[in-house]
């Protein structure tokens, strides 16, 4: 029998990969999150750090592990006493080998390895949340660009509109239908309209230039976004879903729990030590060794010899100063912040769900009250029009209807951009605004388990991963961006 809760994640997931399984193009939404997903500077940088963090079990490993070692040595005899050392030779050369297997260490070595474990796996769930804060930053870029994109066409329009109108004014006056206030009152509503159409394109730029840093690339003719999957029906079911999904929760819970075996780590070393060891050496005099006075051929006596042994140690600490008891105060002083930053990290989820939410809604209500503003303001727009020319109207009047129709629709285009996005990040706190959440399969999805699996098997001292060099693309080559409305 499934779960409930894993059919519901099902459904989502196919949701979204119907929803994103066109092809990818670079001018959609979907292909602006896998460019950013395979280009993205800091993106890239999280990957690299969490692959530094793998590497901690097998650190910590290794101290359990047996360890062996050979050292060299040759040593000339320059100068010789004969009441220091009676014998006459001039060089010696020795090789030495040691090799040691821990046996018990108090379980310093076993709670240190399951702290580092527990490390790697809230590292990757730092890296989920790295992805989920990109892809929220990507879906707002996004956004704005559409967002003043349409700001400027509208401004577009409300310059032509006015410019139309003043010709239309002036034409009037010549003829002693309006007067010289009616005049003035257009060129001022017409220098204001260009004063903001200027602003609209130093904002569009502004955003094509944020969407550059953010995907890479510059934005070229953006689609409509699609509908967002597996928005809650309220808060509340909001809330419990990201207390068990959000990538910080599950964060801070993997190290409060490595902060634990990091106490149980400090408490060994007041434990004794126990370890077996193997010891071997071989000398040699290379034929120069003879006992002073004694008139021997020199190879009578022996030149060379080995000697071995074999043991087993065992460490007791007495006294050590006062350190074990400072190590594991510290190391419980660290566990209890690790509780309240886990306590921390929830309260901060359910305000960002919550948060999102209301944000969403509101949105939401917003896009339908400008809606009814939009068409009532058009309306009323045309009806000042034809009572103007009845001379029911004045110019005035003309120009407010048509700045109240602009206002309108400004803020139902600002709307419809802020319920999308607060709708995204209603996901991303929720933890469903991963890559594989997305259905963003452009490619293979990075995961990261595959390089902690490699690094716990890590025994060989000589294998490596090389540096690689930067992964990201650079943005230097693109172009200046300006507030140009680009072709469809």
């Amino acid at each position: 029998m499934i779960p409930a809760s894993r059919r519901r994640r099902a459904a989502v997931l196919l949701c979204a990969a119907a929803l994103f399984a066109t092809e990818a193009r670079a001018d959609d939404l979907r292909g602006a999150l896998l460019t950013a997903y395979a280009t993205n500077p800091t993106l890239l940088s999280a990957r690299d750090s969490q692959r530094a963090t793998d590497e901690g079990v097998p650190i910590a490993a290794a101290d359990g592990r047996p360890s062996a070692s050979v050292s060299a040595s040759e040593t000339e005899y320059v100068k010789q006493s004969l009441l220091l050392s009676p014998s006459a030779a001039q060089r010696f050369v020795s090789v030495s080998g040691t090799l040691t297997v821990p046996l018990y260490s108090g379980g310093a070595v076993r709670n240190a390895v399951r702290a580092a474990d527990r490390r790697t796996r809230a590292g990757e769930a730092d890296l989920r949340g790295s992805e989920s804060a990109l892809f929220s930053q990507v879906v707002g870029a996004y956004m704005d660009v559409i967002l003043d994109e349409s700001v400027l066409r509208l401004n577009q329009v409300q310059v032509q509109t006015l410019r139309a109108n003043l010709q239309s004014t002036n034409d009037r006056f010549q003829i002693g239908d309006v007067t010289r206030t009616d005049v003035a009152q257009s060129q001022s509503r017409l220098a204001l309209a260009e004063g903001d159409l200027r602003n609209a394109e130093a904002n569009l730029a502004a955003a094509r230039e944020h969407y550059i840093q953010i995907v890479g690339k510059p934005p070229a003719a953006l689609e409509p976004p699609p509908p967002l999957p597996g928005l809650p029906a309220d808060a509340e079911d909001a809330v419990a879903y990201a207390l068990d999904h959000n990538p910080d929760i599950f964060s801070a819970r993997e190290r409060s729990t490595a902060a634990r075996y990091d106490t149980k780590a400090a408490g060994a070393s007041r434990l004794p030590k126990l370890s077996l060891f193997a010891d071997g050496q071989y000398g040699d005099y290379l034929g120069t060794f003879a006992i002073s006075g004694l008139y021997f051929p020199i190879g009578v006596l022996p030149q060379s010899g080995t000697t071995g042994d074999v043991g087993v140690r065992a460490s007791i600490p007495l006294y050590q100063g006062g350190r074990p008891s400072a190590q594991i105060s510290q190391a419980e002083a660290r566990e209890s912040a690790s509780f309240e930053d886990e306590i921390a990290s929830e309260r901060s989820v359910i305000a960002q769900v919550r948060s999102a939410f209301s944000a969403w809604q509101a949105a939401n209500a917003v896009i339908g009250s400008t809606t009814t503003a939009v068409d009532a303001a058009r309306l009323s727009l045309e009806g000042v029009r034809a009572e103007n020319s009845v001379g029911n109207r004045t110019v005035l009047d003309v120009l407010n209807a048509e700045q109240e129709l602009v206002s309108a629709q400004e803020q139902l285009a600002t709307a419809r951009r802020n319920a999308y996005v607060a709708g995204f990040t209603l996901l991303a706190a929720m933890g469903r605004a991963e890559a594989r959440d997305l259905g963003l399969d452009g490619g293979a999805l990075y995961d990261p388990d595959v390089h902690a699996r490699s690094a716990r098997d890590t025994l060989w001292d000589w294998g490596a991963d090389r540096s690689r060099p930067a992964q990201a693309t650079r943005t230097v080559d693109t172009p200046v961006q300006n507030g140009a409305i680009l072709p469809p």
